[in-house]
């Protein structure tokens, strides 16, 4: 049944007319009648009688007419429990984040406080997957490289990163020395690379097809903490992030002077979820500790 339907057949009995039932709800009685008939075909006895000129509701009518209250409440409570769902500030909010935005993100979200209760995830993807995740998490922080697609158009995006990527090395590397590379520098040298079908690879196939030839990839590892430690014991060169990278003092970042690889570090959250003010205030947490951190990185760089 139409709780609708329901609603119209309650006004009938409380106002006792189709007219005056069309005049409260501010519809024409023909649209009150068509609501009836409707509520009558799902209904297997007589709802409604005439008396007169006057239509009234049958004993069922009475007794559906009182069960229409029920619902209505029922329908009412309802719409109060979303309404605290949604603007309640201490609702628990599930953030997910790929491994280098998490060691980077998470602490720090922790220490912001705030009223929210946080339940956080690390989530190593291939960069397509990054969307279904919002179905069983609040916020999900994903990557990918400049230029790719854009995220489904289902999907609310919040941008926290536009991070340059950078080319890590020993500090011993010959390399090292220098404040810059060129592809050239880097061409030749062995790769530490992602595995297929996750982000970061696109860029490194970008410095292959600037070079004219193929990367030479001698390992596979996603996580940066892992690979930046390959790095330092010379086990090829790798890019990392510039924000998120992991911080090691016998390893050095240095940018590609004449091709610029960065990716794109994005919130995603499903439309309706972005409703509730626990994720809004989350989701502003995480935005402000992106501005910091790009804040600061720039600030290293010009001084």
């Amino acid at each position: 049944m139409d709780p609708r339907q329901l609603a119209v057949l309650r006004e009938l009995g409380d106002r006792g007319s189709v007219t005056a039932v069309a005049a409260a709800l501010f519809v024409t009685p023909s649209a009150v009648s068509q609501q009836l008939a409707a509520l009558q075909r799902s209904t297997p006895v007589p709802l409604t009688e005439r008396r007169g000129r006057t239509l009234v509701l049958t004993d069922a009518g009475r007794a559906l007419a009182a069960a229409a209250a029920d619902v209505a409440t029922a329908l009412a409570r309802a719409e109060r429990a979303v309404d605290e769902h949604l603007t309640d500030p201490r609702g628990t909010v599930r953030v997910a984040a790929f491994h280098s935005a998490a060691a980077t993100l998470f602490p720090r979200l922790l220490q912001a406080g705030g009223d929210a209760v946080l339940e956080l995830a690390d989530q190593d993807v291939e960069q397509a997957r990054f969307p279904a995740l919002t179905a069983d998490h609040d916020i999900v922080i994903a990557h990918r490289p400049d230029h790719s697609p854009p995220w489904p158009a289902s999907t609310s995006v919040t941008p926290l990163l536009h991070e340059p990527l950078d080319v890590a090395l020993p500090v011993g590397h010959p390399l090292a020395a220098r404040a810059d590379l060129s592809v050239a520098d880097v061409a030749d040298q062995p790769w530490i690379a992602v595995q297929s079908g996750y982000p970061l690879l696109g860029s490194l196939e970008a410095i292959a097809a600037a070079a004219g030839r193929p990367a030479r990839i001698r390992h596979r590892i996603n996580d940066f903490t892992v690979a930046a430690a390959v790095v330092a014991a010379g086990g090829g060169i790798a890019l990392m992030p510039r924000y998120t990278a992991p911080v090691r003092p016998d390893v050095v970042l240095r940018p590609l002077r004449d091709l610029h690889v960065a990716r794109r570090v994005d919130a995603l959250v499903r439309p309706e979820r972005a409703l509730r003010s626990s994720v809004i205030s989350t989701l502003g947490v995480v935005r402000d500790i992106a501005r910091r951190l790009t804040d600061a990185a720039d600030t290293a760089v010009t001084a």
